[in-house]
C-alpha cells in the first residue's frame, strides 16, 4: 500500500487534474501494483479526504499554544522515534496541531503496531500533500522512503 502512495505522490505531485478513480486504478495496475495494495491505498486516501466532524478542529486551534496528552493506544501505536519526529516537525512549524491530529488519525487507521518509521514518514508526506499541496524540498527528501532524492514528475 505504501509503495502505491509514494508512486501517486511522485507521479501526481504537480498534477492539476488527477484521473478519476477508475482510470487511476487501471494506471496503477498497469504500473505493476497488486489489486489489494491499490484498493488499500485508495481507501486510506479516502479516509484522509473525509471531513469527519469528530476529527475536524477549529482553525483557531492552530494559533494557540496548547498541551496534547496522548492516549495509551496512541503511545503504543507510534514508536519513540516517530513521536520525536512528529514533535520536531511541529516545533519547526512544518506540521500544525490540526495536521498533527490528521497524521495521528491516519496512523491509527493502520494495522501495524507500532507503525514503522518509513510508513510513518509516508503518512506525514500524504497529509502534508493533500492538505497543503506543497511540500518543502528539504522536508520532502526526509519524508520519502530510504531518504533517496526523488525526481517528482
Amino acid at each position: 500500500m505504501f509503495e502505491v502512495l509514494v508512486y501517486l505522490f511522485e507521479n501526481y505531485y504537480h498534477a492539476e487534474n488527477a484521473p478519476d478513480q477508475g482510470a487511476l486504478t487501471r494506471r496503477l495496475s498497469a504500473a505493476g501494483f497488486e489489486s489489494e495494495d491499490i484498493h488499500n491505498a485508495l481507501d486510506w486516501l479516502r479516509g484522509l479526504a473525509e471531513e469527519n466532524p469528530e476529527h475536524v478542529l477549529d482553525e483557531e486551534f492552530d494559533t494557540h499554544n496548547s498541551f496534547r496528552a496522548y492516549s495509551d493506544v496512541e503511545r503504543t501505536k507510534l514508536s519513540k522515534a516517530n513521536w520525536g519526529f512528529l514533535m520536531f516537525l511541529e516545533s519547526a512549524g512544518v506540521v500544525t496541531p490540526v495536521l498533527r491530529e490528521l497524521i495521528l488519525e491516519r496512523a491509527l487507521a493502520l494495522r501495524d503496531e507500532p507503525v514503522p518509521r518509513d510508513k510513518f514518514k509516508v503518512i506525514v508526506l500524504m497529509v502534508l500533500w493533500t492538505r497543503q499541496g506543497d511540500v518543502d524540498s528539504l522536508i520532502l527528501e526526509e519524508l520519502l522512503p530510504d531518504g533517496e532524492p526523488r525526481y517528482v514528475h
